[in-house]
């Protein structure tokens, strides 16, 4: 078995004395790993990081075997996000993200969502925005994809700004009044292309936060990632 195909790489870990296993996102293939002979070199190890782009080379006897990973890379990122935490936490957060998701099962516009994310120009709130819809889609994407379309109480497909934390249906403003406090806020850029108004990508981050432990986190029994924490932090602050 043989496939060639640019991938981005999202974790490499230590395999031997100087290999490592390598893991990838592909399009068409979606979350692939294999060995890297020799990955730890210094040559391979300078671009062999986790948010660079390389065309690889996967080989196995057979096709549910680990296979040998062949890289050379057309994308080095991994220069600029040392440099910026930010970015490097991006990143970080990202790979964990898409680790959630089936070995070998393809998803090739959530792969199109993440390098938009690493090579985007988005600041502050406006990433958090960009993030905050990314973890949406990864929630769609995953089978928790909360459904927006219309009240859960009334259904009129107007005016919906809470979400059950039980359900994951839309609830609309006059539903959802007498029960505030018990819903989660659905800010309205999540709808659309509403404006971003003030505390509205803290709430979105609390909407996914929310049904990615329910569903994913917990579920799995794995702590959520370390870094998405301070991200938030950054990314709402004046938001």
């Amino acid at each position: 078995m043989e496939w060639s195909a640019e991938g981005l790489i999202i974790g490499v870990r230590r395999h031997g004395e100087s290999a490592l296993i390598l893991e990838a996102m592909v399009p068409q293939r979606g979350r692939c790993l294999g060995l890297v002979r020799g990955g730890r070199s210094p040559k391979q190890a300078a671009f062999l990081q986790p948010g660079n782009s390389a065309q690889l080379t996967w080989r196995a006897r057979l096709e549910d075997h680990l296979g040998t990973f062949t890289a050379e890379a057309t994308r080095v990122r991994a220069a600029q996000m040392l440099a910026d935490r930010q970015r490097l936490y991006l990143v970080q957060l990202l790979a964990d993200h898409l680790r959630l998701l089936p070995e070998r099962d393809p998803h090739d516009e959530l792969l199109r969502e993440v390098v938009a994310l690493i090579d985007g120009e988005w600041e502050g709130r406006w990433l958090g925005a960009e993030l905050a819809r990314f973890e949406m889609f990864l929630l769609e994407e995953l089978g928790f994809g909360l459904d927006l379309e219309t009240c859960a109480v009334t259904g009129v497909h107007e005016n919906l700004t809470h979400v059950s934390p039980r359900t994951g249906r839309a609830v609309c403003r006059e539903a959802a009044e007498p029960y505030g406090d018990r819903l989660l806020r659905l800010p309205g850029f999540l709808m659309g292309n509403a404006p971003l108004d003030d505390g509205d990508v803290a709430a979105a981050f609390r909407l996914t936060g929310h049904f990615l432990d329910r569903h994913v986190w917990a579920a799995r029994q794995i702590e959520p990632p370390s870094t998405r924490e301070w991200l938030i932090e950054q990314l709402t602050r004046s938001a």
